[in-house]
């Protein structure tokens, strides 16, 4: 997901998609560890668009 499209959710919206994505992070690992991941480059997105969500809504509940 795009970080325009992010910026225009709301502090909830994105705290549900950051629950989805830690869930998604967590597969992931497991997948990674018992050698089933084929892709390993989406462990890195998937970190990456985790902490996009985590700034975007401490920026939102600064006021910033």
């Amino acid at each position: 997901m795009k970080i325009s499209e992010l910026r225009d959710k709301s502090v909830e919206e994105l705290t549900g998609l950051l629950d989805e994505k830690q869930l998604d992070a967590f597969r992931l690992r497991m997948a990674k560890a018992t050698g089933q991941l084929g892709s390993t480059h989406e462990v890195r997105a998937n970190r990456r668009a985790i902490a996009q969500i985590k700034t975007l809504i401490n920026a939102k509940q600064r006021g910033a």
